[in-house]
């Protein structure tokens, strides 16, 4: 079965050359139905079905873990990839004079919840990129005796810069740190396995390459790091035996601990309804069908002088795809949309990230219109 095959459950096709899923992805219909169904059900039965939920929560946490490599007692579900990261930055226990690595520049997500931590006395060591690259060299020179955790973004949303984050996790083995990933650039087109790499918290929001609803994302906490944490929150849903409401204050040891309260469970069957698609085209290829129109709007973008700026070897290359244009990148950013085309501005360069129900159609487009705005 060929991509194709799913291209009609994305409807923005018909309309858009949708090439903006590191922004907002659209969600497929299967997303957009169940939870239509989900609130339905609530309409018309309310609470009637309470423990079939439950049963399907469980179900669709199992799926999340595994996406990450995990287990379900790995995974709680939260409401974006702030929220998770900032759960893990306010739940570590730090002492005035720890330090916390973090690279720069970042989107704000992996950074704000870090420097929030500075009035509790955390000293944030801000490590510079290298037009979007960073390794370890990078983190060795900074590094001090007093750091506790390195934070990195999977992949630079402003370069398309995807990070070795096997060989960060390796040194940061070799330097007792913690390692946390914000991996919403990735997660759904670029494969993962927390445990192998190293990773001891991983969040990310559904909404761009897991192709699922706003205001639901996972978070994934290791068992070594959730013996560290002291939960920032807590509510009826964070103890053993949550449905026993005599009063026994005793935090869970899952990762479900930081779930505090009722979920959300419209964007959570939204999100096992996008998983259930991934998994049914299959991780590799969704992954080789990105790089394959990556390298063809690239190929196209040559062809006409325009400079390629994100990386496109294997080791360094994710879904986005950046570009120089002649004169301001803002004029053309602007002009594209008028003839149906959908890319973002970063930092005075365009952005191209196409998914796998993307196809040649899509790209043959995308340079008509290229070249009716040049």
């Amino acid at each position: 079965m060929t991509t194709d095959a799913w291209r009609e459950l994305f409807p923005v096709t018909r309309s858009q050359i949708f090439l903006n899923n590191a922004a907002m992805a659209p969600p497929s219909l299967r997303v957009v139905e169940a939870m239509h169904a989900f609130m339905s059900e609530c309409a018309h039965q309310s609470s009637r079905n309470y423990a079939a939920w439950g049963r399907r929560v469980m179900a669709t946490r199992g799926k999340a873990a595994a996406l990450v490599g995990g287990q379900a007692q790995d995974l709680a579900f939260v409401g974006n990839t702030s929220f998770g990261l900032s759960l893990v930055a306010q739940s570590f226990p730090w002492q005035a004079g720890d330090a916390v690595l973090v690279p720069v520049p970042d989107f704000p997500s992996n950074v704000y919840p870090w420097q929030n931590l500075e009035r509790r006395g955390v000293e944030i060591i801000e490590v510079p990129r290298r037009d979007g690259r960073i390794g370890p060299a990078d983190f060795e020179r900074v590094v001090t005796a007093r750091t506790r955790m390195l934070t990195l973004s999977s992949v630079d949303y402003a370069s398309g810069f995807a990070a070795d984050l096997e060989e960060i996790g390796a040194w940061c083995r070799e330097k007792g740190l913690f390692f946390v990933v914000d991996a919403i650039q990735s997660l759904g087109v670029l494969p993962v396995d927390a445990p192998r790499l190293g990773i001891h918290a991983l969040a990310a929001g559904a909404h761009k390459w897991l192709l699922g609803p706003l205001g639901i994302g996972l978070l994934y906490v290791a068992p070594d790091l959730r013996e560290v944490l002291q939960p920032a929150l807590a509510g009826w849903k964070a103890v053993v035996d949550p449905e026993n409401f005599e009063l026994h204050f005793q935090l869970r040891g899952d990762a479900a601990v930081f779930e505090p309260g009722t979920l959300n469970l419209a964007g959570i069957f939204g999100l096992e309804a996008a998983l259930d698609l991934l998994a049914e085209v299959g991780r590799d290829t969704i992954r080789a069908r990105v790089l394959r129109l990556c390298d063809e709007l690239a190929a196209g973008l040559r062809q006409r002088d325009l400079r390629v700026t994100s990386p496109l070897s294997p080791e360094e290359r994710a879904g986005l795809l950046f570009f120089e244009p002649p004169g301001k990148a803002e004029a053309l950013f602007h002009a594209l949309p008028a003839k149906g085309v959908m890319l973002s501005l970063r930092n005075g360069r365009l952005r191209l990230s196409p998914h796998f129900y993307n196809n040649q159609a899509d790209v043959a487009g995308f340079f008509a219109a290229l070249d009716d705005c040049l």
